[in-house]
């Protein structure tokens, strides 16, 4: 059976980085590279899920807008349209959501707040650790050892 999204952000975390809708992508660009990820979840009271604001969204409002586009206001160039998952999500269930979406980012909510972040990075890495676990688990049985 597939790890559950409990397992992955009990390894990973439940550190969320948000942004407010109102600040600007200059902001936003600044946050994701103090902070090392690829997307922030908007949301004006750190609970609730507005959007999703990734690298890629900032990079097509440059090439639509030019420089100017830093003064632009997250709210505006957000993904709205937001897909989540819950923490019994297994991972080949959001491997397939993000898959078919073509989405890289998926916030966690439980009780409609929000609870986590997983990467696709997050959900190859839980999948790589799995299969090395049963990779033992095999080279145990044929060589009759225990690992």
């Amino acid at each position: 059976m597939t790890v559950q999204v409990a397992v992955i952000l009990a390894r990973k975390g439940t550190e969320v980085v948000t942004i407010r809708p109102d600040a600007t992508l200059a902001d936003a660009a600044a946050s994701l590279g103090e902070r090392d990820v690829g997307a922030l979840v908007v949301s004006g009271d750190g609970r609730s899920v507005q959007g999703v604001l990734s690298e890629r969204d900032i990079v097509r409002c440059l090439a639509e807008s030019g420089a100017g586009a830093l003064g632009r206001t997250v709210g505006e160039v957000m993904t709205a349209e937001v897909h989540t998952c819950e923490r019994d999500t297994t991972a080949d269930e959001l491997m397939a959501l993000m898959t078919t979406r073509r989405i890289r980012h998926v916030p966690v909510l439980e009780d409609d707040r929000l609870a986590g972040i997983v990467s696709i990075g997050d959900v190859v890495k839980s999948r790589i650790d799995e299969l090395e676990t049963q990779t033992e688990a095999l080279q145990g049985y044929v060589t009759g050892s225990s690992y």
